[in-house]
């Protein structure tokens, strides 16, 4: 939950503490210490040992897409549920919540259309703001909660919770990486690396400054007797560590954001769940859906969740979407999702406001609305967005639009940026892979290998270069360290079986490629991969079932209905041969050879015109395609010597 508005000064609470009870202490907790501990504070302490046993059950991938769907997603939902729900919010903000839903969508879904990367590197500017003013909410609660107000004292919480954030996203190789690829692939202009460099090294100065004038303050704080939170100092240092391991320490990219967004959605999910029964308690102008859902009823706690998890689960539509398009539309709704969720958490959370802090049991506090304002609210709020999101953004469009930049240029400048970057020079290779440059790549690899000689895909990926190469024997060394990383990878079973093949170990190759089914029986590029093997050693019979298990666990492999439609073609079969040869062609229309084999069936069906013009449009694909070639001449003479007769 984001406490604090986007654009308000960080004194969120009233400049003087409401006057206590006589004789009463003040509460540190905001329910109780236990509960406090374990869904505020300490959260960290529990994760860390959850998400290292998911890491030997699930693909970080995997934990990351559930996390981003059903977590990340579906904690918007409370936020809306208040802002739709909250009648007397509604009336106050009722134009913020009518346009600011319609303008998202709809720029949104144009930038994922267009495949234009601005509105990412925004999103993700945001939301890192949006898990540091959270941070920064719970510490001005818990000081507030001890009568703790001074200005010198929340301008420190501020200013530590902001530097420490951004200094462990700049310091982060792996952060970074996407960060300046998503920079650049908007068409940013080159940051020079020393520029970068003395960025990181006096950004990690200035935060080690303001942590020693936050610690003197609070020392200070504590001897005058205007003591602040203890729970809040405790918060500070598990929040911020805990943003650092995610960062920095945490192996993989996709575990760390996926592990800091479980941390910020319990605390959010949790505080609004208590924030919104208070209201529903206190305010009777409250009703409809939201009274029915925040009653004071265990059952209902369950609904909440269940509710957060399907909205989170519409987040995952759009893998289920064939279209292009509208997957692209689809992708560019959650991305406003997350981007409304942010913007309305920095106005109707604020604790400053007496609502707020009334239904966070915390005495005292401003009037809600503002009456002394030089220009009218939405006036001076319509001019922020425009300065901050607005123009941003369309710059960021126009950047994007006109650059010239290509990939390859813009991996290359990351690596320049980030030469100790594993993500970096491993992102930087495969590009190069792809390109052709295959000895620049393997450099990159064997780098990203010195770097972080754990990373299995790096070795797999130098592997497949050095079996171009002809150098089989370190391709095997590269399996046999990636197998030993990620023993359970299917993937590296089938790829290594290969290798074993071309080696002439025919016995091992066999263990692997058995090894990969039974690890995922589900693939259908493990029961391909099998299958070639059985097709190269004569097992014909074998290989055609493998084949056709294959195509009914992926019925989009392009391969597999090629060399399905080989083998059945030369056992007769040739209706069968033409609907495989067909599919193949209708999944990749740039491939020539489903239509040289098309052209092969027509022969032997007696279609030689047919023929001819599959033939041609083989060669059209491919000019430099001599079994085509030959195909066409065989055909032209025959369908010549039919005229003839």
């Amino acid at each position: 939950m984001q406490h604090v508005s986007a654009f308000s000064s960080p004194q969120t609470v009233p400049a003087a503490p409401a006057p206590a009870a006589a004789g009463r202490k003040p509460n540190l907790w905001i329910l109780d210490s236990w509960r406090d501990l374990i869904l505020y504070v300490c959260t960290p302490l529990f994760l860390v040992p959850i998400f290292i046993g998911a890491q030997g059950l699930w693909a970080a991938e995997d934990i990351y897409l559930f996390v981003a769907a059903f977590g990340a997603m579906g904690h918007h939902l409370p936020g809306m549920i208040r802002a739709y729900g909250d009648r007397a919010l509604f009336q106050r903000f009722r134009y913020r919540f009518i346009f600011a839903p319609i303008f998202l969508v709809v720029v949104c879904a144009a930038f994922s259309l267009w495949d234009l990367k601005g509105i990412v590197l925004v999103a993700f500017f945001w939301g890192v703001w949006h898990g540091m003013m959270q941070t920064y909410g719970f510490c001005r609660i818990y000081d507030a909660k001890v009568g703790s107000f001074a200005e010198l004292t929340r301008r420190l919480d501020f200013a530590l919770c902001g530097i420490w954030f951004a200094t462990a996203v700049l310091l982060s190789p792996q952060r970074m990486t996407d960060t300046l690829e998503s920079y650049y692939s908007a068409g940013g202009p080159f940051i020079p690396p020393a520029l970068l460099r003395a960025a990181q090294q006096g950004l990690l100065a200035l935060a080690l400054a303001v942590s020693g004038v936050f610690l003197v303050n609070f020392i200070w704080m504590w001897m005058q007797g205007k003591r602040p939170s203890p729970v809040k100092l405790v918060l500070l240092v598990t929040s911020i560590s805990f943003w650092w391991y995610c960062n920095n320490i945490v192996a993989s990219v996709l575990v760390g954001i996926a592990l800091f967004e479980v941390f910020h959605d319990v605390q959010y999910l949790s505080l609004v769940w208590i924030y919104n029964r208070k209201r529903v308690e206190s305010d009777r102008s409250i009703g409809g859906f939201m009274r029915f859902v925040f009653r004071r009823s265990g059952a209902l706690v369950g609904v909440y969740v269940g509710l957060v998890l399907a909205y989170g689960g519409l987040s995952l539509s759009k893998s289920y979407v064939g279209i292009e398009a509208v997957k692209r539309i689809l992708t560019g709704v959650v991305t406003a999702s997350a981007l409304l969720h942010f913007y309305y958490d920095g106005f109707i959370w604020k604790v400053r406001e007496k609502s707020t802090r009334q239904s966070l049991g915390i005495t005292g506090g401003t009037v809600d609305i503002s009456k002394n304002a030089f220009l009218p609210s939405w006036a001076l709020h319509g001019a922020k967005w425009v300065a901050v999101f607005v123009i941003p953004l369309a710059a960021l469009w126009f950047t994007e639009v006109h650059s010239a930049q290509g990939k390859l240029e813009r991996l290359g400048a990351i690596v320049a940026d980030l030469p100790s970057s594993v993500r970096a020079h491993f992102n930087y290779a495969t590009a190069l892979q792809e390109a052709g440059r295959t000895d620049e790549a393997a450099g990159h690899f064997s780098v990203a290998l010195r770097l972080n000689p754990g990373s299995a895909k790096a070795h797999v990926n130098l592997a497949a270069l050095l079996m171009e190469k002809g150098k089989l024997d370190e391709a095997q060394t590269h399996f046999e360290q990636a197998l030993r990383i990620a023993p359970n990878n299917a993937e590296y079973h089938s790829g290594y079986a290969y290798v074993l093949d071309q080696l002439g170990h025919d016995e091992q190759a066999v263990a692997e490629c058995e090894a990969s089914i039974r690890l995922a029986p589900k693939s259908g590029q493990a029961h391909y991969s099998y299958g070639a093997f059985l097709e190269k050693h004569g097992k014909i019979e074998e290989a055609i079932g493998h084949y056709r298990q294959a195509l009914q666990l992926d019925p989009r492999l392009v391969d597999a209905h090629i060399d399905l439609g080989n083998l059945v073609f030369a056992k007769g079969d040739l209706a069968e041969a033409k609907d495989h040869f067909q599919k193949a062609s209708d999944l990749d229309p740039k491939l020539a050879q489903p239509h040289n084999y098309l052209g092969k069936v027509f022969m032997r069906e007696g279609d030689v015109a047919q023929a001819v013009l599959q033939f041609k449009e083989a060669l059209r694909l491919h000019p430099d395609f001599p079994e085509a070639e030959e195909n066409l001449r065989i055909a032209k003479q025959t369908e010549t010597a039919n005229e003839h007769e």
